[in-house]
């Protein structure tokens, strides 16, 4: 069982529980479900803004602790305010110690956020909007190229855009019609070793129209321009700035550094 594997037996127990304890109508009563969402394509498509997707995240299984008590409004909010496109937020707790709340604290930026988790069921997209997402993650190597069709549809009825992410090229059939966003992440699951090849090499195999995305392994300005002549529109960037101890000032140099030439 490699770690993905362990993460979605992990998430089928939790939204059992969750289906069990709080019915989708409860669910729908939070302030935010019947927000006007952010367009993250429309975010990343802004050739003014940097492009980068900025990440709260707390831990990983890769790294272990990375930034256990940050702040999230705190965090978020300085990169809301130096350049960010788009904010990311880990809602899992198990494997990377983010909740629900982390997200529904970032929800004072008015930045398009995507919720970062293993969605697997229409639960926690209900779920998702009523924490004030805009957007989802679906990844490809958890799912079946017809679930990532269902959720997706499902996903875009609420309002909600649809991020896809792959880790290899026999994952390209899952793209949908519904899916405006496809992320590459450089990351093996199997070895967790970091490749921006991965990126490069698949990056014209994405077809026309969709938002293509680097994830992880981000770590310096070149690596942006790398991917920007290759034709991304987004980067996601989360341990390079989460593991300094003031994240934000690292994101604002970061940037500073980005729009220096």
């Amino acid at each position: 069982m490699n770690i993905l594997d362990a993460i979605i037996k992990q998430k089928r127990a939790e939204v059992g529980e969750k289906k069990k304890m709080i019915p989708l109508e409860e669910v729908k009563q939070s302030e935010f479900f019947n927000r006007q969402t952010l367009s993250m394509k429309a975010a990343l498509l802004d050739v003014q803004k940097t492009g980068i997707i900025a990440e709260f995240k707390r831990k990983s299984p890769s790294k272990g602790d990375i930034n256990k008590h940050a702040d999230v409004v705190h965090v978020t909010t300085a990169y809301a305010n130096n350049g960010a496109s788009a904010l990311s937020v880990l809602t899992d707790g198990h494997f990377f110690g983010g909740s629900p709340n982390d997200l529904i604290r970032a929800r004072v930026n008015q930045l398009p956020i995507i919720r970062k988790d293993f969605i697997i069921d229409e639960y926690q997209i209900v779920e998702s909007k009523a924490m004030g997402a805009d957007a989802i993650l679906l990844i490809a190597a958890c799912l079946s190229p017809l679930e990532v069709k269902q959720l997706a549809e499902f996903a875009v009825l609420m309002g909600l855009e649809v991020l896809l992410e792959l880790h290899d090229e026999d994952e390209l059939g899952h793209i949908c019609d519904k899916i405006d966003l496809v992320g590459i992440n450089n990351r093996s699951l199997k070895t967790f070793e970091v490749d921006i090849e991965r990126s490069l090499a698949m990056a014209a195999k994405i077809p026309a129209g969709k938002v293509k995305i680097a994830e992880s392994g981000i770590s310096s300005v070149d690596t942006i321009r790398l991917f920007k002549k290759e034709g991304f529109n987004g980067f996601l960037i989360g341990e390079n700035f989460m593991k300094q101890e003031n994240p934000g000032l690292a994101f604002e140099q970061f940037v500073n550094l980005l729009r220096s030439n």
